[in-house]
């Protein structure tokens, strides 16, 4: 595969242009060039911080400018207590030296689709391709479960991630598997990473260019990538590192921390999954898992934290959401989901909310639902 796609890869690679969308929207270009009346600058200011071994940090300062210039900013303003950042700011900051940007797409087996030629078609631009299903624990047959520490540095190093990047992560489908990498990231230690808030179709929709086909440099990394895994799984050498990983144990769980706060109680535990999947009424769209939910959890769809974008909803409206199903934010708590991709965006709504150590069931429903002898309710 890697090398079929290697060979489509080396054809070379082209700008989309949007100008049939600008044509045709004559307000959005009248709204885009009124608007740029100022340039907001950024000038390098020494600072001591600890995080990221960051040493400057880069202070917006207004300066006037030409009707329709951009405004630029820098990574350095933007807090990471926010966790995503929008199409416009990616725009202005995409050619920063430090900021790289993942496409980490993935799609329910029902879906029919395929990430990474879908990346082949279109990308932003410069981004690297970040494979879930890959970059993964290859001990279990758990779908896309968190690889080892020394797995994951092994893979990110692959793909040319340092320490000091700062990462923005999309996906295909607006916010969905993006915020799982967004998590994966701050498992292994690196807090300065963000997700693409209504990833690649609002970035097309605002008129901006994407790649189609991949440089040789990006299939290379992401088969790179691939194989480090294979070798660390294999206890085989690997290349030099660029990623040093500080594991946080309280940001995953396993099935027996689950089962103990069944108990125990010490989380509040909330279902991403759709009401009837959670309420055993439909089905498991995977062979052979039992219908219902973990004993005492609660249900949030994940759909319910965004709109109709795929836009994290404002802080205000997702307090309401977690409020009307009685989840206190001054209590910890625990997600989960069909496979530990969606449980994560509900880690993600909470961060927002200043929630910063909720924890996820890595191996979720698919785990729990397929034991003979977990508990399960329906409703």
């Amino acid at each position: 595969m890697a090398s079929t796609l290697f060979s489509k890869m080396l054809s070379g690679h082209r700008l989309i242009h949007h100008s049939s969308f600008l044509t045709q929207q004559p307000q959005f270009l009248s709204s885009l060039f009124s608007k740029r009346l100022f340039c907001i600058q950024t000038v390098p200011v020494p600072v001591s911080t600890s995080q990221n071994s960051k040493t400057t940090c880069w202070v917006p300062c207004m300066a006037s400018s030409s009707v329709g210039r951009r405004a630029t900013y820098s990574t350095k303003s933007v807090s990471t207590n926010e966790p995503v950042v929008s199409v416009d700011w990616l725009y202005d900051n995409l050619k920063l030296p430090d900021i790289k940007v993942l496409d980490a797409s993935w799609y329910m087996p029902d879906e029919q689709r395929n990430p990474i030629q879908e990346y082949q078609v279109a990308h932003i631009p410069g981004a690297l391709f970040f494979d879930v299903d890959g970059i993964a624990d290859r001990t279990t047959k758990l779908p896309h479960m968190l690889p080892s520490e020394e797995a994951f540095a092994a893979a990110v190093s692959a793909l040319g991630i340092e320490n000091k990047d700062d990462l923005v992560v999309y996906d295909g489908k607006g916010l969905f598997s993006a915020a799982r990498v967004w998590w994966m990231f701050r498992v292994f230690g690196h807090d300065r990473v963000w997700v693409l808030d209504g990833g690649l179709p609002r970035w097309r929709a605002s008129g901006y260019d994407v790649e189609s086909s991949a440089s040789s440099d990006a299939i290379l990394k992401a088969s790179a990538a691939s194989e480090a895994i294979e070798k660390v799984y294999k206890g085989q050498t690997v290349g030099p590192l660029t990623f040093q990983t500080k594991f946080r144990p309280h940001l995953v769980w396993n099935l027996d921390q689950v089962k103990k706060n069944i108990e125990d109680k010490t989380h509040q535990h909330i279902d991403a999954r759709s009401k009837p999947r959670f309420d055993g009424a439909v089905p498991e769209p995977r062979k052979g898992i039992r219908s219902g939910h973990v004993p005492g959890s609660k249900c949030i769809p994940f759909g319910q934290l965004l709109d109709s974008s795929y836009t994290l909803l404002p802080a205000n409206e997702l307090k309401k959401r977690f409020e009307q199903e009685g989840i206190s934010l001054d209590s910890p708590a625990v997600t989960s989901c069909g496979t530990g991709v969606t449980a994560c965006i509900l880690a993600l709504g909470l961060h927002r909310l200043e929630k910063f150590d909720v924890a996820v069931y890595d191996g979720s429903w698919t785990e729990w639902g397929a034991q003979a002898d977990t508990p399960v309710e329906v409703s």
